[in-house]
């Protein structure tokens, strides 16, 4: 099946940079949106920033100068660049994707297990 497998999460200090990575394995025919969202311990899951399959980027304005999300398409992969990183920041961050298994499949979205980001002196 296909599942999402998120990596680079961690402890940093304010200040400090993270790159997180996402590879999508399994079934893959096609992959349309791909994005990251983040859950803080008692908010909702949020968007953080996404990327089409034409490269269309969208980022949430608390991140937006700081954070880039960028795709290979070749491996699947989808990456987020995390700079100037903040107390704010700190959460679990999902990988999330818009993936077609075969060419008779719909597109379905699929969820990564969230990795764990932390911002703290």
């Amino acid at each position: 099946q296909v599942q999402l497998a998120e990596f680079g999460g961690g402890l940093v200090q304010p200040g400090g940079s993270l790159r997180l990575s996402c590879a999508a394995s399994g079934p893959i025919f096609s992959i349309a949106d791909m994005g990251w969202y983040r859950q803080g311990p008692l908010n909702q899951r949020v968007l953080v920033a996404r990327i089409t399959v034409e490269e269309i980027i969208e980022y949430t304005d608390s991140v937006k100068g700081r954070f880039t999300i960028s795709r290979d398409n070749a491996k699947n992969m989808v990456y987020l660049q995390m700079n100037s990183l903040t107390p704010e920041d700190t959460a679990v961050y999902y990988c999330n994707a818009e993936i077609m298994s075969a060419a008779w499949e719909p597109h379905r979205w699929y969820w990564g297990q969230g990795t764990q980001v932390t911002v703290s002196s």
